[in-house]
């Protein structure tokens, strides 16, 4: 998938456009219209990065056309004893019950 069928689809999850897209991630209109006119062979990193952070996903995902899946990553750090075993396995457990939800 190309970048700017990723980028299409991306809007299209958020009910964006390029317009709301350039305003909202604070990236010029002309920039990401050129992405469809001129091409994304030099896309620079700053931009990626506001893509990235707004649409949520990774800069990988956007700027490698052989990735099409689209990694989605919710991590949670735990300092030291910070939950027992017990309450930990509980958050394990609620996680899978959200997981089974969408079923």
């Amino acid at each position: 998938m190309s970048f700017t069928d990723k980028l299409d689809a991306l809007m299209a999850e958020k009910g964006i456009n390029k317009s709301v897209l350039s305003k909202e991630a604070g990236i010029p209109y002309t920039t990401i219209a050129g992405f469809y006119s001129k091409g994304t062979d030099n896309v620079k990193l700053s931009t990626l990065k506001k893509l990235s952070a707004y649409l949520g996903c990774s800069i990988d995902y956007l700027a490698d056309d052989s990735s099409d899946d689209k990694p989605l990553t919710i991590a949670a750090h735990f300092d030291g004893d910070e939950y027992t075993e017990d309450e930990l396995d509980e958050i394990r457990q609620f996680a899978e019950f959200v997981k089974n939800k969408r079923k």
